[in-house]
């Protein structure tokens, strides 16, 4: 039975790079993968899951609207896949995860989902809420604050290199806007009192 995952982390873990890696391992095997991305990250261009490191691939890209289930169904009678891979699922409406489950519960395709689990406040992105409390595999991609601790949490900084505060939850960017640090370091940053 397949099984919808979530692989989630701060920035800068390596979650596209793991990604492109899932889908050549199939790929070597000779079998087809589905990638999707958010149509709103066109920072490695329009339809394109980049990783730091180099590597990339064409992918469909994905609206709020967008109805996953049928696209996936579509292009799984187009093209045998043997498994679907989600790019930015951060981005991902609360609908469409339950798609997603839909497309592991019914059409018995796994399904791998990679994002951030918050936002530079610290607050859940509404498709990461939604896939750790209905994914049947959940796993934290682990990447490293300054001080050596594990990174949980993002700031947002201005181009003049201050922390970002207030704002709209969803303004794309990468190492240029977003560091990933510990709570107690993003803490300090975002000026809030840790609790003892």
């Amino acid at each position: 039975m397949a099984k919808l995952y979530f692989s989630y982390s701060a920035m800068n873990a390596g979650k596209s790079t793991i990604l492109l890696q899932a889908s050549h391992n199939y790929q070597e095997r000779g079998m087809q993968t589905l990638l999707l991305t958010a149509k709103l990250d066109t920072r490695a261009g329009p339809g394109v899951i980049a990783s730091r490191i180099g590597l990339s691939a064409d992918a469909f890209t994905f609206r709020e609207d967008t109805d996953l289930f049928s696209l996936i169904k579509k292009s799984d009678f187009e093209k045998k896949r043997s498994c679907v891979l989600v790019d930015e699922a951060q981005f991902l409406s609360k609908k469409q995860v339950w798609q997603l489950a839909r497309v592991a519960d019914q059409l018995d395709l796994p399904v791998m989902c990679y994002g951030l689990r918050t936002d530079f406040q610290g607050k859940l992105f509404e498709g990461s809420g939604e896939l750790l409390a209905i994914a049947d595999d959940i796993r934290e991609i682990r990447t490293i604050c300054h001080c050596g601790r594990k990174a949980t949490m993002v700031v947002r900084q201005s181009a003049d290199g201050k922390v970002v505060k207030d704002g709209a939850q969803i303004e794309i960017g990468g190492n240029d806007k977003y560091i990933s640090l510990c709570r107690r370091h993003w803490s300090e940053a975002m000026g809030e009192e840790i609790k003892t």
